[in-house]
């Protein structure tokens, strides 16, 4: 049937749906268990939110329905692409994927280098991220030039105007 012998009311929009954090192509998709875990419970609770969708209309509850829907797709995707890494087997004494670490963030001047107050971090998947909980992406600038240091070791990230010196005081997994 064409187009012109549709009623405008019987269209429904595609949702947009917010596309998951960016993971570049040819980028493994590594995950922590916990990660796994907190993907599995976002997909229930979207599971439960599509279940108990309260709309005046059908064409309403369509709508939100084919929303969650596409989100439920979106993460099943990432889900199904997640390589998790077991923490216990990464080696204790260096930064690699999964490792939480103590760091002293200074700047570097040329005269010398102030350090701030330790602060905690993990390193983690893209999909849970999250830096306001201390969890930066393994494939984030300041993870890129952490992974494979030492306690005792320092990294330097270079900005603009200065350079940023992240020492790593503790590793733990």
């Amino acid at each position: 049937m064409s187009r012109g012998f549709v009623k405008e009311d019987d269209q429904e929009e595609i949702p947009l749906v917010p596309p998951r954090p960016d993971l570049p192509e040819g980028v493994s998709n590594y995950m922590t268990p916990t990660g796994m875990e907190e993907l599995h419970a976002e997909k229930q609770a979207l599971i439960d939110e599509k279940n108990s969708i309260e709309a005046t209309t059908e064409q309403d509850k369509r709508v939100a329905s084919n929303f969650i829907n596409a989100k439920i797709h979106l993460l099943e995707e990432r889900m199904a692409t997640a390589k998790i890494v077991e923490l216990s087997e990464q080696p204790k004494d260096e930064v690699r994927f999964g490792a939480s670490i103590t760091l002293t963030i200074g700047n570097e001047s040329k005269s010398s280098v102030s350090k701030g107050k330790p602060q905690d971090y993990q390193i983690v998947g893209v999909d849970e991220a999250d830096i306001s909980k201390g969890k930066i992406s393994f494939i984030s600038p300041i993870a890129k030039i952490l992974i494979g240091k030492k306690v005792g070791e320092k990294a330097i990230l270079k900005l603009a105007r200065e350079n940023r010196v992240f020492e790593v005081m503790k590793i733990k997994y």
